[in-house]
């Protein structure tokens, strides 16, 4: 208990706090565009519940990384050297999910395209996903973030208690976001490609990770910001000229 009145005191920690919550939001967008995007294949009624039993299991696995945290620390330790880089268990696991990302944001593009006009909403593709894959396939996916998110918070903190609130807040605000998140997507079909190609990038960066090439984080957000600002416009654009045809 002395412990914990003695972070409340200390204003790096709130510091610290403050910082890792910014940075699990952030990381967190990537993994809610995957969920909208998966939760959107599934029946109306079955998306909010999918959702949730996703996040929340999301949320206790994470909880779970942290604390058996100086095993996840470990993982940056070289297992053997191939072409002259030393790759170690997060190289691995960053490289897996990334190639996971690619493979499943390329499908989803190929479906969406190939089968847009039979589908529609996103109701005809239901049959093929059902609520437990897509919970399977949103822990799959968040255990590669929350590895590297883990492995980044060491170096900003050393107290597992800020890192066990900035998670539990991070998740909370992906669970308020998910449904909104979800119905916009499903209500605005050209943001999907949008976001997917946002995954195909994400996966490709995983990659490239685990390959030792370290890609800044801020290009890559910047671009997707200016994207989705572009795509916003057009969303605009094309909203007053139906209106003006209606008129």
């Amino acid at each position: 208990m002395d412990s914990f009145l003695i972070l409340a005191a200390d204003p790096t920690a709130w510091a610290a706090l403050a910082a890792l919550i910014v940075m699990e939001v952030v990381l967190g967008i990537d993994n809610l565009v995957f969920i909208s995007i998966l939760s959107n294949k599934l029946p109306p009624a079955q998306r909010t519940r999918t959702q949730r039993i996703g996040i929340a299991l999301a949320l206790v696995m994470r909880l779970g990384l942290l604390g058996t945290i100086a095993l996840i620390v470990r993982l940056t330790q070289p297992l053997f050297e191939l072409f002259g880089h030393g790759f170690s268990w997060r190289d691995l696991i960053l490289i897996g999910g990334g190639l996971f990302l690619v493979w499943k944001a390329t499908a989803e593009i190929h479906h969406h395209v190939g089968h847009d006009e039979e589908t529609g909403s996103g109701q005809g593709r239901a049959a093929s996903l059902t609520p437990w894959a897509a919970i399977g396939q949103i822990l799959v996916l968040d255990l590669v973030f929350s590895i590297d998110s883990i492995i980044t918070a060491v170096g900003m903190t050393e107290h597992i208690p800020i890192m066990f609130i900035a998670v539990i807040v991070a998740v909370a605000a992906m669970l308020f976001a998910a449904g909104p998140l979800s119905r916009f997507i499903d209500r605005n079909p050209t943001i999907v490609l949008l976001a997917l190609s946002f995954l195909l990038v994400i996966g490709m960066t995983l990659i490239a990770e685990g390959f030792g090439t370290h890609v800044p984080k801020g290009y890559i957000y910047a671009a997707m910001a200016f994207s989705a600002f572009v795509e916003g416009m057009n969303m605009l654009a094309r909203r007053a000229r139906a209106t003006k045809r209606a008129d």
